[in-house]
């Protein structure tokens, strides 16, 4: 083998070398910022996935719960409904107060929380007549609608087995969030019998919800009655809850002595 050749196969050697050397091409399509495209698209799929868990949890905790009992049996107090209905008390209590709720409006768990224990105590002192009524104002604002009737008429319900202030404040004291889950019928049957309901009629009465048809019907009066309207913050006026009436008229519950001089007033 001559010189040239030999300086030849040396350059064909070197140039294969020098080509294995060579990292391989990446495959047509898949770059740096291809990849990242993907990861961002599986973080944002991860995310949204998260959210939704999140959301329906939220949404559904009170799902398989428990309604906790503030109290168990009748009330010192006598308790009957007139209609729609329900009056505590005695009948010749110097003052009467009229409250108008919905079990699921915050603002009335809002005032059953700050004044509740003591407008009860003020009843079973025989200085107020308590008139309750429950409207279902929010019926269209919980997740799956129609809690604020069912609460509504389970209310009725207690009432008529004679256990109706247990119950009530039971439901304020675990009350559900505007827009999410309330408690289903199955939930305030069991919360009637934690209170000590033994009636064999209010299982029936709840989950047939006897009073539905009264109580849309009583909603659709307050809500068009000119004497229960009152002023909002935005200047227009209407029926909302909570709605506290005495002697006709409303009761400025921003007064922190309201329901003092209520009771003591000549």
């Amino acid at each position: 083998m001559g010189g040239a050749e030999r300086a030849a196969r040396k350059r064909r050697q070197e140039q294969q070398r020098q080509q294995a050397a060579k990292p391989a091409p990446a495959a047509r399509g898949v770059d740096k910022r291809t990849i990242g495209v993907i990861v961002a698209v599986v973080v944002v799929a991860a995310a949204v996935a998260g959210g939704i868990f999140w959301y329906q949890a939220d949404k559904n905790k009170t799902e398989g719960q428990t309604i906790a009992a503030v109290a168990e049996g009748a009330p010192a107090w006598s308790e009957q409904r007139d209609g729609l209905v329900v009056v505590s008390g005695r009948p010749e209590a110097k003052a009467t107060l009229d409250v108008y709720a919905d079990f699921l409006c915050p603002a009335c768990g809002e005032f059953q929380k700050r004044f509740g224990k003591q407008i009860e105590e003020q009843v079973a002192a025989g200085n107020l007549l308590l008139r309750t009524h429950m409207v279902p104002m929010l019926s269209a604002q919980s997740d799956p609608e129609g809690y604020s009737l069912d609460s509504a008429n389970a209310g009725l319900c207690a009432a008529d087995a004679g256990v109706f202030t247990p119950f009530h404040d039971s439901l304020f004291a675990a009350q559900p969030e505007e827009g999410k889950r309330g408690w289903d019928k199955g939930q305030l049957t069991a919360l009637g019998q934690a209170v000590g309901i033994a009636d064999p009629a209010f299982p029936a009465c709840v989950e047939g919800g006897t009073y539905n048809q009264q109580l849309d019907a009583e909603l659709k009066r307050v809500t068009e009655d000119p004497a229960l309207h009152q002023e909002f913050p935005n200047g227009s006026k209407g029926f909302g809850t909570p709605t506290v009436i005495s002697g006709g008229k409303p009761v400025d519950t921003t007064d922190a002595e309201w329901l003092t001089k209520l009771v003591s007033a000549p």
